[in-house]
């Protein structure tokens, strides 16, 4: 897979190791705290959506929105790593994203030391009344 294949957007929450090892893999990483302070999470995700960009977060609310509130979303990865393992967070997010490729589109991942587990997100609005 090319590393072009898969864009993200990383919120403030996320680890900056994260986006430097990932822009280092060849992908691109907008990182908000490059250019907003104290964002909506609703407008990020709506952001990421409009853009195609897969979220990177620590911010377990980022489940609530596609879940709960349908919130519409290309893609969510969710870092749950503790303070005694995050020495290996951004080696594993980039192993997970080389590994798992497109799976990461339309799916909510949570990455944590050991473990990941992929969700299919909720379909898209078009996609729901296409099926209907």
């Amino acid at each position: 897979m090319n590393p072009t294949d898969l864009r993200f957007l990383a919120d403030e929450s996320c680890d900056f190791a994260v986006v430097r090892a990932l822009r280092a893999e060849g992908y691109e990483v907008i990182a908000v705290s490059e250019f907003m302070q104290r964002s909506n999470d609703a407008a990020l995700i709506a952001q990421a959506d409009v853009e195609k960009l897969i979220l990177l977060t620590e911010d377990k609310d980022f489940g609530w929105l596609v879940f709960a509130s349908r919130a519409q979303a290309k893609g969510v990865i969710l870092i749950r790593f503790p303070g005694n393992a995050r020495n290996t967070l951004a080696q594993t997010v980039c192993h997970v994203v080389k590994e798992q490729g497109l799976k990461l589109l339309q799916a909510f991942v949570v990455i944590q030391p050991g473990h990941i587990r992929i969700t299919q997100l909720p379909p898209q609005k078009a996609e729901r009344a296409q099926s209907s």
